[in-house]
């Protein structure tokens, strides 16, 4: 089935050759009509298709249908770098001209090529039966933050006032991983929330002889400084250090497109109480939301900071906003080093959860029932 998706996901490269060369699919009410057609045809091709042996997961046809707008994304991000022509060019005008700044382009890129990968993986695993919860928080993450920023930075920058119909349809790609995000985040988890003699062995040991759980909690907290500074620096702050960090370090923060502020106002407000959640997850045992929390979370930072890295350094953005050549390699290494953070902590929690089970009671200790007892051993293994 991933194949026939992938397959069939570039017949949206013949949309766009048709729309392109044909003047009257080029005026801004009938792109948005076009759209909508063009979604709902997409998902009735799968419906029927599917129809003999249809999927027991209703997110395949959000994810089938997604994959098929992945591919206009790389395409518009392709013809706005110049690598390709003759598909884009009359959206570029009348459909969504936000997409041709640096931002625009760099999350097209994470969305044709990252979100991609993503939907073809679990179309994959609901195909076959298997478990993919953890992948689609990750994915709920990423296309969230993706969403939330594109659109509020569109409506809070200086292309507030080129807001064409075509705009309208990005709401429905910002409810869709939400409500995605809540049917992953309700479904039980992929590993058992409870563990036995190795949980309680770990969670008995002190952060000092936990070295990795100790960098992580150091990484948090600069994170968490990182955060509020730039948060900051999103709110005008009078400081001196945020002016000082905003016109020596990161003058990409001011670009009057929108995105960069908002993007740092959404993760001051939103993010930054996560951080502070991880760090008590860390130091505070049993905590078994982590390892939810920390994925989609993880999804979320990765998304943004590879728009906001890109686009700071993308030739589309004014030399004024970009990152001085003398501190260049200090803000590239505090920015990936920014993003890779909530991503190692969501691996050490994938890769062993000991520290954030709740434990079960040893056998013999309560009285439990055999077949409670083989439970327990089995899930401690």
């Amino acid at each position: 089935m991933e194949i026939l998706v992938f397959l069939f996901s570039f017949s949206a490269l013949g949309v766009l050759y048709a729309m392109n060369t044909i003047p009257e699919l080029q005026e801004p009410y009938v792109i948005l009509e076009i759209g909508v057609a063009v979604l709902v045809v997409v998902f009735l091709f799968y419906f029927i298709i599917t129809r003999g042996n249809p999927p027991k997961d209703i997110l395949f046809f959000v994810f089938a249908e997604f994959s098929f707008t992945c591919v206009i994304d790389l395409i518009s991000a392709l013809e706005h770098d110049g690598i390709v022509s003759g598909f884009m060019e009359f959206y570029q005008k009348t459909g969504e001209p936000y997409l041709g700044t640096s931002y625009g382009i760099m999350m097209c890129y994470w969305d044709g090529i990252a979100h991609f990968i993503m939907y073809l993986m679990m179309i994959s695993r609901i195909t076959d039966r298997r478990a993919y919860r953890t992948l689609g928080l990750f994915w709920a993450g990423s296309l969230c933050a993706n969403m939330s920023v594109f659109i509020t930075g569109i409506a809070a920058g200086k292309y507030g006032t080129e807001i064409r119909p075509a705009f309208w349809l990005n709401f429905l790609f910002l409810l869709m991983p939400v409500l995605g995000a809540v049917t992953l985040f309700t479904r039980p988890k992929d590993r058992p929330l409870i563990g036995g003699y190795n949980a309680q062995h770990i969670q008995s040991m002190k952060l000092i002889w936990r070295p990795l759980d100790l960098i992580l909690v150091v990484l948090l907290l600069a994170a968490m400084s990182f955060t509020v500074l730039r948060g900051l620096v999103a709110l005008d702050s009078p400081l001196e250090a945020c002016a000082v960090y905003l016109n020596q370090y990161e003058p990409y923060l001011k670009d009057p497109v929108g995105y960069p502020k908002v993007m740092m106002l959404l993760i001051f407000f939103y993010g930054l109480p996560l951080l502070g959640a991880f760090v008590y997850g860390l130091l505070k045992p049993g905590c078994t939301w982590m390892s939810d929390w920390t994925t989609f979370f993880a999804g979320a930072m990765i998304q943004c900071q590879w728009a906001h890295i890109g686009g700071s350094l993308h030739s589309r953005t004014a030399a004024p906003f970009r990152i001085p050549n003398d501190v260049f390699w200090t803000v590239l290494a505090a920015n990936l080093l920014y993003a890779a953070t909530p991503v190692l902590v969501a691996m050490r929690v994938q890769n062993n959860p000991y520290f954030f089970l709740k434990i079960s009671p040893f056998p013999g200790q309560t009285g439990l029932p055999n077949s409670e007892e083989k439970d327990t051993k089995y899930k401690d293994k």
